[in-house]
């Protein structure tokens, strides 16, 4: 594409490319499907599942059933994430080259976009990821077991399950990340996430107990103190340790919030706030940004609910307001208003505040304060009444924003004089 850009351009302008784009992926359809479907076919990975459903399901039952080789497995994971990353660095670069076209047929660009969502190659390439999932899954499991079965005395002061179980997890959630599909993503953190919970917590409490049991059978004082040592210092470090999938997490919630930045924060960027009487009555029948933004958040967002639960979900849509504020708080500030303007922000500000509130069970509201204090100052008659809100006639109201930071939203005003901005003393003392 880029070789022969400007042949294409010469021809028939930015239509010519969009239509190259569209046969050329009709050729990925048919050959890079036909490349993925024989790679499953010479891993017999639809046989491998099977048998890692049948091991995972015979576990408990009295016939041993032999499980598949992790080291093989984990082969196989990697040769997996490098075909769908080599599948995503194409889409990615297609799809950018459509949206960087300014003057094609309105109709044709998002019909060339929806060849890569809909195609055969798009298809094939979940059933390879449904495939990942079940082996990151099998080999997450299988090692995790066997590092709390295989658990020995270091010469740190924990044993080595501790390092042996966070590598595993580690390194299993940061593959599922590069994958960079959401689905599984969610499975492996999920997976993670109960392995913690259940039969690594029932290890440490085991690691608890046996010291207790020694003691009490007269076994010496020296080891059994050394022993309780070494599982307090395994609960300690766990702890520590479990922040790695904090990290992790945040670090998928970025890319994921990364998705709104269509709609947030550019096109509010361009919205003005210095409205007429007519205007402010217009936005309130077509809001210019903020329905928008809440269907960039429901696009990317919300479909995520049925897979997980209800804390993790509440904390992943607390993560994309933090987000959503921080960059409003900024363009805000380098706006100028109208008294209609000052109103027409505390009523997308509600918006927001609605649609947030019904996503979510924890409260939402005091993200928003900031932004509610700045449309509040921006919506008075004069620059005097604001003391009749700050310092003792705050009543129940906490000041989020500083005597600075008020000073400057009131100088936002287009209508009000710099001379009696610059008069009011604000004391930070009644923040």
């Amino acid at each position: 594409m880029n070789e022969n850009d400007e042949i294409l351009r010469s021809l028939c302008g930015e239509d010519a490319i969009a239509y190259a784009i569209i046969e050329l992926q009709e050729e990925c359809d048919s050959r890079g499907s036909l490349i993925l479907k024989k790679y499953m076919e010479y891993r017999r990975l639809s046989r491998l599942a099977s048998h890692i459903n049948s091991y995972s399901k015979n576990l408990l039952s009295v016939a041993v059933v032999e499980g598949p080789d992790p080291k093989e497995i984990e082969r196989y994971l990697d040769e997996i994430l490098s075909l769908t990353q080599l599948g995503d660095d194409y889409t990615e670069f297609m799809v950018s080259k459509i949206r960087g076209l300014s003057s094609v047929d309105p109709e044709l660009g998002p019909r060339a976009t929806k060849t890569f969502k809909s195609g055969t190659f798009s298809r094939v390439v979940q059933d390879i990821t449904g495939f990942y999932v079940i082996l990151e899954e099998f080999f997450m499991v299988e090692n995790v077991r066997k590092a709390i079965k295989i658990d020995e005395q270091c010469t740190c002061l924990t044993t080595s399950m501790v390092d042996d179980v966070f590598y595993v997890l580690q390194k299993c959630c940061r593959r599922a990340i590069s994958t960079s599909n959401s689905n599984s993503v969610l499975a492996v953190l999920s997976g993670a996430i109960n392995l913690l919970s259940n039969e690594y917590q029932e290890a440490l409490q085991q690691k608890m107990m046996e010291p207790s049991k020694l003691f009490l059978g007269g076994a010496g004082v020296q080891k059994t103190g050394t022993e309780i040592a070494t599982a307090l210092n395994n609960m300690d470090v766990s702890g520590e340790d479990e922040q790695q999938f904090q990290a992790s997490l945040e670090c998928w919630d970025g890319a994921t919030c990364d998705h709104c930045n269509t709609t947030h924060p550019s096109s509010v960027g361009i919205i003005s706030y210095e409205l007429s009487e007519a205007e402010y009555a217009e936005n309130e029948v077509n809001n210019p940004w903020v329905q928008k933004l809440l269907h960039a958040v429901e696009t990317n967002a919300a479909w995520l609910q049925p897979l997980m639960t209800t804390n993790n979900y509440d904390s992943f849509v607390h993560f994309v307001i933090d987000f959503i504020v921080k960059g409003l708080e900024v363009i805000m500030m380098q706006k100028r208003f109208s008294q209609l303007g000052g109103l027409q922000l505390n009523r997308d500000v509600r918006a927001l505040v609605s649609h947030f509130s019904s996503m979510t069970q924890r409260t939402v509201r005091d993200k928003f304060t900031r932004l509610t204090q700045m449309a509040t100052i921006l919506n008075l008659e004069k620059v005097s009444e604001l003391l009749d809100f700050w310092g003792e006639n705050s009543g129940p109201m906490t000041w989020r924003l500083t005597p600075a930071e008020v000073k400057k939203g009131v100088g936002l005003r287009v209508d009000f004089k710099p001379e009696a901005i610059a008069a009011l003393r604000l004391s930070p003392s009644h923040l």
